[in-house]
């Protein structure tokens, strides 16, 4: 038992996962925040059944993920005013059980480091086409990194000094945290350790999608907000979207009407992407050509995401949750 850490868990009708969830996080502290988001099945009632701090939301208020991990933080605090650590975690998520005390104990001998995440996999990789694409997606580098995911360790004191999440993200909350962590000079770290199983639970294109588009989202929000330099934040993904994703698919249809020359030599410039991919990626084995696949057609699913934030803030829009599921 830890009584120097805390975890805030936020989630919406995970039903099991979330028992999987509070009771893996419980063999290390009973310092538990639940932060439920309007679920319509019994996901408070097995929080309070595992004896857990529960908040539920108020949804005439608009929602994010960074506006419950906000929540939850003060909540935790208030109940238990002396960590020195607080770990958040999705309610979909089981956390390893050696995993805590080794990030905890990074944490202690590493002043400069504030935040600290370890790997994320998913629970059944092998169950959809789109869970395995999730569980490539969390194999990030190992060492200092520029930022975490959903799940991750922090200090106490750094993230009040920053003042928590930007609640009006509706993505891309956490890398937009870890540039004002970055700023004030500490430092971000994935070790190499598992940390949490995950349960993406994506059976649908139009799950895979939504998600997609959600990241393009974030991709053209986050490029607003630190794209200058030195972060440069998004800019990259941000560029890749348009250009992929949207100008060279828009000259690709025209020329299929209007000029044959220009759609041959498009057909064969998507050709060649599509084999340079495949080259960069082909220790993913067997699975290299769906990923390859998945990974073009994002690129229209980002736009897509882009186009979205673009006309939201030329109409002053408020942005609204993408929920994939």
């Amino acid at each position: 038992m830890r009584n120097d850490i805390g975890f805030v868990v936020i989630g919406r009708n995970e039903g099991s996962r979330l028992v999987d969830c509070l009771a893996s996080i419980a063999a290390y502290t009973p310092r538990i925040v639940y932060v439920d988001s309007a679920s319509t099945d019994q996901s408070v009632q097995h929080a309070q059944a595992q004896h857990v701090h529960v908040l539920e939301l108020d949804m005439s208020i608009k929602f994010t993920a960074a506006r419950a991990r906000n929540a939850g933080f003060e909540l935790l605090l208030q109940h238990y005013p002396d960590l020195s650590y607080v770990h958040f975690v999705d309610g979909d998520c089981m956390v390893d059980q050696a995993w805590v005390s080794h990030a905890a104990d990074f944490l202690s001998h590493h002043a400069q480091v504030a935040v600290v995440c370890g790997r994320r996999r998913e629970r059944y990789p092998q169950a959809t086409p789109y869970n395995q694409l999730c569980d490539i997606e969390w194999n990030t580098p190992i060492g200092k990194a520029k930022a975490c995911g959903g799940d991750a360790m922090m200090r106490v004191a750094v993230f009040k000094q920053v003042g928590g999440f930007n609640v009006n993200l509706i993505a891309g909350e956490e890398p937009e945290l870890c540039i004002r962590i970055r700023q004030l000079g500490f430092d971000v770290w994935r070790l190499d350790h598992d940390m949490t199983l995950h349960d993406a639970a994506i059976t649908e294109f139009s799950q895979w999608w939504k998600r997609t588009v959600r990241a393009g989202y974030a991709y053209a929000e986050g490029s607003r907000l630190h794209g200058a330099a030195p972060e440069h934040h998004w800019v990259n993904e941000s560029r890749r979207a348009w250009v992929w994703g949207g100008i060279l698919p828009a000259l690709w249809l025209i020329a299929l009407l209007a000029c044959p020359l220009v759609f041959i030599a498009l057909t064969g410039l998507f050709i060649v992407q599509y084999f340079r991919l495949l080259s960069k990626h082909k220790h993913l084995g067997n699975f290299s050509s769906v990923y390859v696949k998945y990974l073009m057609l994002g690129k229209v699913a980002e736009m897509y995401g882009q186009l979205r934030y673009t006309w939201h803030r030329l109409l002053n829009v408020k942005s609204t949750l993408i929920e994939y599921k």
